[in-house]
């Protein structure tokens, strides 16, 4: 039959801390286990010769903290098969004690019998110490496990397990993603004890100045400087929020999803240029429009009762776990191809109201620029057969559509909307060839439009160098300009 055992806190500092009943509990029982001797009570239980198994050297034969921990909750859950333990834990049996959680999940798939018998935590006279109040928001988070995506930087961060130099390394990097390397952080040891310290240094510090160990925490500070919470979405949410407000900004007010349609175009072909330029800071900062005109859309599906953020947000991220079986299910996926064919067989799972539309290319985005609207008219058409399966009859198609262009060309009376017409043709079939050899026409045209503007900028730049009129100048002295542009790379 398992016998009990008993999970205490040390509490926080020295045994002056520790609760009567905690105190009887260690002098009364013949089998007490400690996680850590690594404690400031533990000394004064040795003085009154009490008698302890520690755990510290399991911490030695293992590299993950895991492995440690499932060890110790082996030996005790073994130990406690033929009497009643004692286990002892710095602070609270309940704060930050993986252990405890380990054991309670045991204690919910066998009959194993955990009572908890409290203890005070190290957070209470960390508190008192900083004399910081955590109704103002406060977050406790574990340096293990540190990401600095879960940081609310307006509210007191306590980061604890911060006992050696690697931790505390990681910590400041992972802050330092987000806050000035000279913001002052404090570094807290053995707080509520006479051994308690408390220094208060700059973040690049933090694993350089200090000892540090089982008993260090880190105390971040809430950001006070509204500057330093540009970076966190929130604060973009809240700026967006009072431009539509009702003393807001008077444009933003009157925006509406039709009004900036053209606005989202506009900075998405910005990007593209920013992207064809290998422009990094350009690429930032179109990056940032794009993303506004998602927000400012957002919002205004907010005021309206319609839909927020946070639903486009959901929407997109179950969206990709959904189409991406292959790295957040068990579905295998070995190369592109792989991946695709369980894209297109998802996607079209999800399409499968397909037969209550008039065309399959009802799929494709009708607002979409010509060029591009015919590349993914043809990759529609393309699913179901509708192709040439080489290229050899898509240039016949393109050289038949030139033929006729001509042919119209050089009749007597020529027909206008039948000449664009013909010329339509000729792009479509062109764009039939540049979707063969994997070719965006869309982005293949904006690279010309690009080269364009950078060679003719060039014959501006030397007409005026020469002092003369560009329009007087003959078409052979400009080509002839553009084609040193060519030899120069533009």
């Amino acid at each position: 039959m398992v016998k009990r055992i008993s999970i205490i806190g040390l509490g926080a500092g020295d045994i002056n801390q520790l609760s009567l009943g905690i105190y009887r509990s260690i002098k009364d029982t013949a089998f007490l286990y400690l996680r850590t001797k690594e404690h400031p009570v533990v000394v004064d239980l040795e003085s009154e010769g009490i008698s302890y198994t520690a755990f510290d050297d399991i911490y030695e034969k293992y590299d993950q903290f895991e492995e440690v921990y499932n060890e110790i909750v082996d030996i005790l859950c073994h130990e406690a098969k033929d009497k009643d333990i004692v286990y002892g834990v710095p602070g609270h049996p309940l704060v930050a004690e993986k252990t405890v959680q380990l054991l309670l999940q045991k204690k919910g798939e066998s009959d194993l019998n955990i009572t908890i018998e409290g203890g005070q935590s190290f957070i209470d006279p960390l508190f008192a110490s900083l004399e910081i109040d955590p109704i103002e928001g406060f977050q406790f988070v574990d340096a293990l496990s540190l990401g600095n995506d879960q940081l609310q930087l307006n509210q007191h961060i306590v980061i604890c397990q911060v006992y050696d130099q690697m931790i505390a390394s990681n910590v400041k990097l992972a802050l330092m993603e987000q806050l000035p390397d000279e913001y002052e952080i404090y570094i807290v040891t053995a707080v509520g004890s006479n051994q308690e310290q408390i220094n208060r240094v700059p973040l690049y510090e933090l694993d350089r100045s200090v000892d540090l160990n089982n008993l260090t925490s880190v105390y971040v500070p809430p950001v006070k400087d509204e500057t330093l919470l540009y970076r966190e979405f929130s604060t973009l949410r809240k700026v967006i929020a009072k431009l539509r407000g009702p003393s807001g900004c008077p444009w933003d007010l009157k925006q509406t999803h039709t009004s900036l349609k053209k606005y989202l175009l506009e900075e998405a072909y910005e990007l593209l240029e920013a992207i064809d330029n290998e422009d990094e800071d350009h690429m930032i900062e179109e990056l940032g429009d794009v993303l506004l005109q998602v927000v400012l859309h957002s919002q205004i599906g907010e005021d309206e009762g319609m839909f927020t953020i946070n639903d486009v947000i959901s929407g997109v991220t179950e969206k990709m776990i959904r189409r991406h079986p292959h790295v957040f299910g068990d579905v295998s996926a070995d190369n592109i191809g792989d991946v695709m064919k369980n894209w297109n067989a998802i996607k079209k799972e999800e399409k499968s109201n397909l037969n209550e539309l008039e065309s399959r290319l009802d799929n494709v985005v009708k607002s979409l620029p010509g060029v591009l609207k015919a590349y993914q008219y043809q990759h529609e058409a393309a699913k179901v057969g509708f192709d040439w399966s080489d290229i050899d009859p898509m240039w016949a198609k393109v050289y038949e559509e030139i033929k006729e262009f001509q042919d119209e060309l050089q009749k007597e009376t020529v027909d206008d909307h039948k000449l664009i017409s013909e010329f339509g043709d000729l792009m479509f079939a062109l764009i039939n060839v540049a979707r063969f050899y994997k070719i965006n026409p869309e982005e293949a045209i904006s690279l010309t439009n690009q080269k364009f503007y950078r060679r003719f900028a060039f014959i501006e730049q030397e007409v005026k160098k020469r002092g003369v009129q560009i329009e007087l100048q003959s078409l052979e002295t400009l080509d002839s300009i553009w084609e040193t542009a060519k030899k120069q790379g533009l």
